[in-house]
């Protein structure tokens, strides 16, 4: 990933909507001009993008080299907060102001997921000797044939057989030859006898046709026919014709592919959205373009400590067996949002499902003709009724949103030609909408488009910006986290040199700087410790400054999570800087120990190129 220039398009587009609307009011002033007609004799000249520059004369912004403008506060009105800002007409133009009405919708969280078909491990059955013997002949030679229920499998030579067979034969005959001059006593014990020997044979894998035949021919035989116990293929032989076997010896497999498992990969954000029961749409690459239906039926109660996924199984009908095991499948889960973010489908409202089988599904309460397991509320599962309990989330368009690190902000058009901005708390984000849960109301209406110029525009006039305010967070004094306090400090002191040497352009210096940090990070024993070390281990090792400023970006997010969960010693607060141009305008923060601005994403180019978000207050005791 390569970092933008100074002159980035971002930068431009403040600059291009200063000038149209400056074109609207009043010729720009050139560089070289000393006065302005229908101004304050002081002019205050700063910059549209890093508005604390202030000069008395015109120039170029020492950041990052764009010419100054004459700071402009015509259009204040009296009755208008530091957060409003009135636009002309014309300017709304140039800026491109659209808006749209807040409003309670039911949104679609779309879920996409990857992973591969594999067998339905309900569905696979094993083929095993019942008892001791010689495989004389495999009808079955190789894997990949698919066999019928009943289709001969074995043919197993076996004396114990012979011994059974020729005890059922003697204790049917003597039941067939029961007078009237027997005992009572021992005609019911020829009966059990008779019965032991059926049961002993069928323990031994004979069916009950078999038995059947061996009592009426009255012939005994060495050798039995072991048959397939389903439909299915044969995926695997553990056998050759001649070896000898003995009880529960495994010669086949067979697996029915009517019905397969898809093993999906969830990424742990997304796990929110995914219930039991859940449909899925799945394409392959074999079949472009042609949509599969499954259902979600487990998911994993662990996530992978590598991949950060959670796998999550699906339940597909292959009964033209066109999907084959191993191919690959790309899943997607319409997830329906209700309010508070709680997934609702319509088509489990008020149902009870299988809890082993989610394609069970009943209007009321009863037991599962599968597993005899008691069904369950599908409310019990995760899901909202649809009914007038689970209202219609409130929902903003995503492009009405400016996020800047924790914050999310909005501008409203309160009146006509009147725009305010205002802080909002926002939910997930479905799809097109963030959910809101805090600072909007049904029927407020939002500016989607132009939003980022009204903000630059609000600047030039001299208010405060929404993206640029600062929020001190005071840590609460724990006294389990105070040793912690005290063994963090060497480690936050090196991560600023750190940050230091790359503002500085020092890479060689950062490299020196880190290997007494990971000496110092392993006498601290913290969850984040392993994350921490492969960054600044990372960093070490890049050839280039861009590549050690990406492994410092890493770093720098759990840096700043240990900062807001155990605090840090001392009487000096801590700040949390944010840079919105770093990485490809991506943005980035990172923590220092100075609340001037001292940027190690661009360093000398953009040394000051930032804003300070949050103030993290020491623990004085």
């Amino acid at each position: 990933m390569k970092f933008i220039k100074p002159l980035s398009a971002f930068m431009v587009l403040g600059a291009v909507f200063f000038l149209g609307m400056r074109m609207g009011t009043s010729p720009i002033p050139s560089s070289n001009e000393t006065s302005l007609q229908n101004v304050k004799s002081e002019v205050i000249w700063t910059c549209v993008m890093h508005l604390h520059i202030e000069r008395n004369e015109a120039g170029l912004c020492p950041v990052c080299n764009m010419e100054l403008v004459p700071r402009d506060d015509s259009m204040n009105s009296p009755g208008d907060s530091d957060r409003q800002i009135r636009m002309t007409a014309h300017d709304k133009k140039l800026a491109a102001i659209a808006t749209q009405v807040v409003e309670r919708r039911f949104v679609e969280m779309p879920v996409l997921m990857v992973g591969k078909l594999a067998y339905d491990e309900t569905q696979i059955k094993t083929i095993s000797s019942w008892v001791d013997g010689r495989v004389d002949r495999l009808y079955v030679d190789y894997t990949g044939i698919q066999v019928k229920a009943g289709d001969h499998l074995v043919e197993l030579y076996s004396p114990d057989l012979l011994t059974g067979q020729k005890e059922l034969i003697e204790a049917k005959r003597r039941v067939d030859a029961i007078g009237q001059g027997k005992s009572e006593f021992l005609r019911n014990s020829d009966l059990r006898a008779l019965d032991n020997a059926r049961e002993k044979l069928r323990l031994w894998g004979l069916s009950e046709g078999q038995v059947r035949a061996i009592e009426k021919n009255k012939k005994a035989s060495d050798r039995i026919l072991i048959n397939s116990p389903q439909s299915g293929i044969v995926i695997h032989k553990a056998l050759s014709e001649g070896d000898y076997v003995q009880t529960g010896t495994h010669i086949y497999t067979v697996a029915n592919l009517e019905k397969l498992w898809v093993k999906l990969d969830a990424y742990e954000s997304d796990l929110q959205w995914l219930h039991y029961g859940q449909s899925v749409e799945l394409e392959t690459e074999v079949y472009s373009g042609e949509t599969f239906n499954g259902v979600i039926s487990f998911i994993d109660p662990v996530v992978d400590d590598v991949t950060r996924t959670v796998k999550v199984r699906v339940n597909v009908d292959n009964s033209q067996l066109r999907l084959k095991p191993g191919m690959f499948v790309r899943a997607t889960v319409h997830s329906q949002l209700a309010q508070g973010g709680k997934v609702m489908d319509p088509k489990l409202a008020g149902k009870w499902i299988g809890p082993m089988h989610p394609e069970i599904i009943r209007d009321e309460a009863g037991i599962c003709p599968k597993c005899k397991m008691d069904l369950v509320k599908a409310e019990s599962l995760g899901y909202v009724s649809a009914d007038g309990q689970s209202e219609a989330p409130l929902v903003v368009p995503s492009t009405a949103v400016l996020r800047t690190g924790r914050r999310a902000v909005v501008y409203l058009e309160v009146e006509d030609s009147l725009y305010e901005g205002r802080e909002v708390v926002l939910g997930p984000r479905a799809g097109d909408y963030y959910l809101v849960r805090e600072g909007l109301n049904e029927g407020d209406v939002v500016v989607t488009n132009g939003n980022f110029n009204i903000d630059s525009a609000l600047q030039i006039k001299a208010k405060p910006s929404m993206m640029s305010m600062t929020e001190t967070v005071t840590h609460q004094v724990d006294s389990k986290y105070t040793a912690m306090r005290v063994a963090l400090e060497p480690v936050y002191t090196t991560y600023f040199s750190i940050q230091e040497a790359l503002a500085a352009d020092d890479l060689g210096l950062a490299k020196e700087k880190v290997v007494h940090l990971l000496s110092f990070l392993e006498k601290v024993k913290i969850e984040q410790a392993d994350s921490i070390r492969a960054a600044f281990e990372s960093l070490s090792a890049s050839e280039g400054i861009d590549d050690a400023r990406i492994a410092f970006g890493k770093a720098s997010k759990e840096m700043l999570a240990l900062e807001k969960k155990y605090g840090h010693k001392g009487k000096s607060p801590y700040f949390e800087a944010y840079c919105p141009m770093a990485f490809d305008n991506e943005g980035a923060s990172w923590l220092q120990s100075s609340q001037t601005i001292s940027n190690p994403y661009f360093g000398s180019s953009m040394l000051n190129c930032g804003s300070i978000e949050n103030t993290f207050q020491g623990d004085k005791g």
